[in-house]
């Protein structure tokens, strides 16, 4: 179960998390196979953490973890999206952020 920001839970929908990861890595040259293993990879580190219940938070968390080390265009995407950029100083500071991590 996935406890989302409101309290609420619903069941895990890994089909969720991959289209997710589908639309950070669109048209970028990740093949499909690689992005379903990376949203496994995903799904096995917050089962190793977490046994029945995991918070939304912890998810985007970790896919943001894997996506660094993945693709830094389809980290940025998925940042944007999960931490709701509003400006461009948003997009500026995670660039930061990431630039560091080199």
């Amino acid at each position: 179960m996935v406890i989302k920001h409101d309290g609420s839970r619903q069941v895990f929908d890994r089909n969720k998390l991959l289209n997710g990861l589908i639309r950070s890595c669109d048209k970028r040259d990740k093949s499909l196979e690689s992005v379903m293993a990376l949203a496994h990879d995903i799904e096995q580190n917050l089962r190793r953490h977490y046994e029945q219940e995991v918070p939304a938070k912890a998810i985007g968390e970790e896919t943001l973890a894997m996506l660094q080390k993945f693709d830094q265009v389809a980290y940025i995407r998925f940042a944007s999206v999960y931490r709701r950029f509003t400006d461009i100083q948003s997009f500026k500071k995670e660039l930061d952020i990431l630039s560091k991590n080199e």
